[in-house]
């Protein structure tokens, strides 16, 4: 069942005999269960449920609208014991510390995005860009150190990620939960964006406004695990209703909460019909699978012992989410070398359309952080990725999670004084925009903070008051339009034949070069990237049949804070082999900088023979 929304939970009905509003809950193991609330002093006498069938679901039916009351389930546990639980399917919450659900209509709001919707469907996101902010929504901007609301942060937070560039925001989960430290992850109410930020239907007009103005919007999403506070899924009926029975695949010791048990029929129907509803009721875009890692295996087995459950539930997952809408993303953050990830379950694959490429990240980072001088022994980091780039659909992520706890912000991470780490820090962006596959960078890149993310207050806005952050904010900015335009740099992300390399043995010099192509003969760029502090004149690069090359993008500009090691005039491609191919250009390749080229006039063939 894909859509359990529609009768359990809370719902207002209006029928011949008047209005009434059904409860409807899954206990299977409860001797009784009332509903209390608000609206009968919190006393359940009369408002028992009935049991209705050996599943387990039990439903009542009371007289009157009740929307808006706030309400919990009275649950009697086969002990004896009474539990008060928030409803799994509530569609709305109380705000926090309070834990109680509230009876919501989502009914009503007016939608304005069809067109975007129409365009999403007949556009395919593999050859287009696609560059994702990803967004914790209550520690981007405040005000008077409160949380922003849904409204507000479609006023503010949509036009910067306009002006900046970016195809998608990503949100940190916005689901109900208790605690806000967890960031969304440890939820409890799957069905109820969370209250801090405002009303189901504030939150509707934020996804609305996002499409109207072209942007996209993925939930980050937990389908493996769920917090253990008292009033949400854990034990929900004095029995391990949602989550495993045995212990050691029950406990997720890390994070203190409890793995769902996706070998269930019930919880797959309560998990699959949840990304149902957020696609049909909220109209989102796609989703982030969190901790795939953590439902491909067994939990506390160390990744030695596969799930079958769980992985028959993902391509379960996946088929329901294309059949619904073939347009969705689905992207699993997995850092396993599982295979076939993004290939579609009837070729035996999991299913999903991306995969965050984890080993890519840990392998430039650790690069970046590399003092430059001995960046030559650890040569292989950078290469390694184009082995695999094309195995999955990836998506290259700098997230959350390698800018908290520690971990330093990207811009802190690069080795050197003041002006070399901006450098390298710009330098790894123009890499990585260059990489095939998408991009996601997490709020606050473009403001280049030296602190990490503090997850507790706003971003370091006064930032764009100081010279060098201003002068790299209008750098981010003109790469991520650069990048929205040049179809080389996106078209291919996804074949072989759209990545080549020029040279990919300079281990010395610590210079890589290589070509991207776009999907039209001729369109291509040539990448030049130099992870060294050190200038080269007359720097010798082979190219394609061209009669020159002019340099559309160098990081080193001083608009961006460089040293302006430029390359101003167009470079004639000399007839004479190097590199293996048909001629070259001598240029000047700045310190610390990449680099981008195009050819003015294609002539010739690629090195593979293909036009």
């Amino acid at each position: 069942m894909q859509q359990a929304y529609q009768f359990m939970g809370a719902h207002v009905v209006r029928d011949a005999t008047g209005t009434h509003t059904e409860f409807c809950v899954w206990a299977p193991k409860a001797r009784q269960v009332t509903v209390v609330g608000s609206f009968n002093d919190w006393n359940g006498v009369g408002y028992e449920l009935r049991r209705r069938n050996d599943q387990g679901i039990w439903t009542a039916r009371i007289q009157g609208d009740l929307t808006g009351e706030t309400y919990k389930y009275e649950i009697t546990t086969p002990y004896g014991t009474k539990k008060l639980k928030a409803d799994p399917y509530g569609f709305a919450s109380e705000k926090r510390p309070r834990t109680a659900s509230v009876v919501y209509d989502l009914q009503g709001f007016a939608w304005e995005d069809e067109k975007w919707l129409e365009e999403r469907a007949s556009q395919a996101v593999y050859d287009r860009p696609m560059s994702i902010y990803e967004v914790h929504l209550g520690t981007w901007k405040k005000k008077a150190g409160k949380f922003l609301s849904y409204k507000e942060l479609a006023q503010q937070l949509i036009p910067h990620v306009k002006a900046h560039g970016f195809t998608h925001i990503e949100l940190l989960p916005v689901t109900e939960h208790p605690f806000d430290r967890s960031w969304g992850y440890q939820g409890t109410g799957y069905y109820s964006p969370t209250s801090r930020y405002g009303s189901p239907h504030e939150l509707m007009a934020f996804v609305n406004e996002c499409h109207l103005h072209s942007i996209g919007v993925i939930l980050d999403w937990v389908p493996g695990h769920f917090c253990k506070d008292a009033h949400g899924l854990y034990e929900f009926d004095g029995s391990f209703a949602y989550e495993y029975g045995e212990e050691r695949d029950r406990e997720n010791y890390t994070w203190g909460t409890a793995n769902f048990d996706l070998g269930k029929g019930e919880v797959r129907s309560f998990l699959i019909s949840n990304a149902r509803f957020w696609m049909e009721m909220y109209h989102i875009d796609g989703f982030r699978i969190d901790a795939v890692a953590n439902i491909i295996y067994w939990a506390n087995q160390g990744q030695t012992a596969p799930n079958d459950g769980a992985i028959q539930f993902l391509k379960k997952l996946n088929t329901a989410v294309f059949e619904y809408d073939p347009s969705i993303l689905m992207m699993a953050e997995d850092s396993t070398d599982w295979p076939q990830v993004t290939s579609p379950v009837h070729y035996g694959g999991l299913g999903f359309n991306y995969k965050w490429n984890m080993g890519w990240m840990n392998d430039v980072l650790k690069y970046m952080e590399t003092e430059p001088s001995e960046r030559r022994h650890v040569h292989s980091l950078i290469t390694f990725s184009l082995l695999y780039a094309y195995s999955e659909n990836y998506v290259l992520p700098f997230s959350h999670d390698e800018v908290v706890h520690g971990k330093k912000s990207l811009l802190n991470k690069m080795p050197g004084d003041y002006w070399q780490k901006f450098a390298q820090y710009r330098l790894l962006l123009s890499y990585m925009f260059a990489h095939p596959g998408k991009k996601l960078l997490f709020m606050g890149s473009e403001l280049a903070p030296f602190s990490e993310w503090k997850d507790l207050e706003e971003l370091d806005w006064h930032l764009m008051d100081y010279e060098f952050h201003h002068k790299f904010n209008s750098y981010f900015k003109e790469l991520l339009h650069l990048y929205n335009g040049a179809a080389p740099l996106f078209q291919m992300d996804h074949r072989s034949e759209g990545f080549e390399w020029v040279d990919v043995n300079n281990a010395a010099q610590q210079i890589f070069s290589f070509i991207r192509y776009g999907g039209e003969e001729g369109d291509h760029l040539v990448i030049i990237c130099n992870f060294s502090p050190n200038v080269y004149h007359q720097y010798k690069v082979g190219v394609n049949n061209a009669a020159e090359y002019e340099e559309i993008w160098n990081s080193d500009d001083e608009r961006f804070g460089g040293s302006h090691q430029v390359n101003p005039l167009p470079l004639t491609v000399h007839k004479e082999g190097y590199h293996g191919r048909e001629g070259y250009v001598e240029m000047t390749i700045p310190p610390y900088a990449a680099v981008y080229l195009k050819p003015n006039d294609w002539k010739g063939r690629r090195k593979d023979g293909k036009r």
